[in-house]
């Protein structure tokens, strides 16, 4: 349980910290981004399956690569449904998704393992 709070708290941060680096994407506040991170993780884990089976055939055809572009759809999809995150169009959206998946994935990756994932 400490360990799902420290990454969303490090979600949160990572969000803050392409807000300042990515012109596009705008986070008001920290409980803003709290809120941020913890609905682009449901979109996440429940959108996102679905819309990559559901577009496997363009997938395919691009060696892989219409997932940024899922990817980004989403990013920016998340901007528009939470007040104090702001994503302005398409492109912000892909490079803040972008950017936003390497920096949680450096902040996540210094955690200790969890336990039973030997």
């Amino acid at each position: 349980m400490a360990r799902l709070l420290l990454v969303w708290l490090l979600n949160a941060g990572a969000l803050l910290i392409v807000a300042q680096l990515l012109p596009g994407i705008e986070v008001k506040s920290f409980v803003a981004a709290l809120g941020a991170a913890v609905l682009l993780g449901l979109i996440n884990a429940i959108l996102r399956p679905l819309l990559i089976l559901l577009t496997l055939p363009a997938t395919v055809l691009t060696l892989g690569l219409f997932i940024l572009v899922i990817n980004g759809c989403l990013f920016w999809f998340g901007g528009s449904l939470i007040d104090g995150f702001v994503v302005t169009g398409f492109w912000p959206g892909l490079f803040g998704a972008l950017l936003y998946s390497l920096i949680t994935w450096v902040l996540t990756s210094t955690l200790v393992p969890a336990k039973g994932n030997g």
